[in-house]
This record gives structure tokens, sequence and C-alpha cells, in this order.
């Protein structure tokens, strides 16, 4: 039988991170580990209340999964199956466990992750680093320091977005992706993209509400810019809907249950044409080296919530020149951090 663990962990954020919904300075997550004969798999939750989480309910749902992970953690779809029957959504605790087992499975054959999956690790893009919603100045500084990073996604949604995007390429020619986080209503939307696209803008993620469709698609038909669904395409279910209203969908392990999830997610978003971006929440470099396995198949990665937070457990990914170098050791390749 496998035997699984969890333990509730606080991620400090280097500086409060806003977006157009609220502030964080914290992330509380969870850190689980799954056990088969003298292996460990290393699993993380970042829950997020917008979907429905929290840390207590990623603990309650990882004693409710303990006795129903049988004892082969070779067959996954199986497993996360049977989980999906015990509860539905929460799909952050899912994606906990079905990383835990990836990396169980790697380690049980001494291969990394991404070789499992068929994957070449030259064929990784390069990752944006997020900018949080301040003032104009102190944005404009932020973009400085990330010189480093030759992508930077700028959150807005504010009153102020134009003069943050001038503020920011006033000292910047990195290329810029703009996140409203739904913080737009489409009219106000169709009229700040347009006036941002003078300024050199790759896309623009979530400009409206998740749940309005139409308001995505006028938005979409009225701008020069791709436009990238986030809260408008959670899980495998919402591509279909959302294909012909945006240009691409942002795939999050922590918003549909996980790597075998966001495979499937990657392959009906291609059978849809669409462009695919993964994503994180704020998490450690254990979530993020997970998702980052899967970027050789995507187009776009934003994967920096490891880069924002001051006290990351682990070592996994690493970024180089802005692109993401994916570690050799088997499963996801991660290890506890040198103190």
């Amino acid at each position: 039988m496998l035997h699984i663990d969890a333990k509730p962990i606080d991620l400090k954020l280097t500086t409060p991170f806003r977006i157009s919904r609220g502030v964080q300075a914290i992330s509380p997550n969870v850190i689980v580990q799954v056990n088969s004969d003298g292996h460990t798999g290393y699993g993380e939750a970042s829950p997020d209340a917008y979907y429905g989480e929290s840390v207590e309910t990623v603990l309650a749902c990882i004693t409710m999964f303990a006795g129903n992970l049988g004892d082969d953690p070779f067959l996954i779809e199986d497993i996360l199956n049977r989980l999906d029957k015990i509860i539905g959504l929460n799909p952050s605790a899912k994606a906990a466990v079905d990383m835990a087992l990836y990396d169980l499975v790697g380690k049980m054959l001494n291969v990394p992750l991404y070789k499992l999956l068929g994957l070449n690790a030259k064929h990784t893009p390069s990752t944006s680093f997020t900018i949080g919603i301040d003032t104009p100045i102190e944005m404009a500084k932020k973009a400085l320091l990330a010189k480093d990073y030759p992508i930077l996604k700028i959150k807005v949604g504010t009153r102020h977005d134009l003069e943050i995007i001038t503020a920011i390429r006033e000292v910047s020619s990195a290329v810029i992706r703009v996140d409203a986080n739904t913080g737009w209503t489409p009219k106000e939307a169709i009229r700040m993209i347009n006036a941002l696209a003078p300024y050199n803008i790759e896309f623009v993620e979530q400009p409206v509400a998740a749940h309005d469709l139409a308001g995505l698609k006028l938005v979409r038909d009225n701008v020069p810019l791709p436009v990238i669904a986030d809260e408008s395409c959670v899980t495998v279910e919402d591509i279909p809907q959302v294909a012909d209203c945006v240009d691409g969908i942002n795939i999050k392990l922590m918003k549909c249950g996980g790597v075998h999830q966001a495979l499937k997610m990657i392959h009906v978003a291609r059978a849809h044409n669409l462009r695919v971006m993964l994503g994180c929440m704020i998490e450690s470099s254990l979530a993020i080296t997970a998702a980052a396995h899967l970027t050789p198949l995507v187009d776009y990665a934003d994967l920096d919530g490891n880069l924002l937070i001051d006290n990351d457990p682990y070592e996994g990914v690493k970024v180089v020149n802005g692109k993401l170098e994916l570690p050799d050791a088997p499963g996801l390749g991660v290890r506890e951090a040198r103190s």
C-alpha cells in the first residue's frame, strides 16, 4: 500500500504581491510525500481561495485520499480517477498527489520526468518574471531590477495601466506580457489594449471576468494583440468553450489537478489550434520544477513563483538568461536546498 503524508509550509514573498483582486505576503502551501518500496515522491499544493481551496481543505483531502492510493504508483490514471470519485474539485490537493506519483515513478525507473514523457530538455522556453501591481515608479524600479529576465509579465487592471507600461518601457526593452486577472470590463479592455499595443506587448492575459466568454470574444475581435485565457480555462473540459474566444490558454498544475491533466490539456488545446502557456501560483521549486518538465511541449512559460519567495526549501529547475534548465536527476529532480 502506498503511504502518504502532508505538512503545511509558509512561503514568504520577497515583496508583497498585488494583482487586480488582492495582495499577498505569504503563500500557505502544503508539501506531500508518497512512499513505496524505499522510494519517496514529493509534491506540492498551492491552494487558492479563488478556486475554493485552503491549506485546511488540502490537508483534509490528503487524509481522505490516504487509503485509496492502492499499491502501484505506476497506475497514475487509475489513482487520479479514484481521487476524483472520492471528492470533486480540490485541484491543488490532487496536483500534489499527482506530482508525488510522477516523482516516485521517475525515481523507481531512475529517469527524469521529461525523459519519462519522451521530451527534449533543450526545447524549454524562457520564463517570464512577474511584476505585481504597485505605483508606476515602483513597478519601473522592479523592472530595472529584473534586467536578467528577457520577458516581463506585468500585472495590470488599475486606473494607471498606461502610465505603468510607459514607465516600464522607459527603463526596459524586455518582452512585455500584460495580465489583467479579470480586472477590466470588455469595453475597458478594448480601449486599454489598443492604447498599450504600440508599446511592443506580446500578448494580453485574462482581460475580463472568467465567466464572460462573450466579452472575451468581443475583446479578442477588437484588439491587435493575442488574448490568452487563464481564469476562464481551468480544466480540459473548458477548452472547447473558450477556443473561439481566445488565441491561447494558460495551464496551471494547481488549477487542473497536476501533470497528468496538464498533458491532456496541452493536447486538447493543440487540437483546437490554441497557443499554450504553462503558468503557476506562488510555489516553491518543487511544484515549479514539475511544471517545467512539461515546457518542451508549450509556447510560453510563466514559471517564476519560486523566484518571488525568500525561503524556497528546494532546488530544482534553474533559470539561465531567462531560459528554463531542467534538472537531470530522477523523477522531478528536486532536492532540499542547501542551507
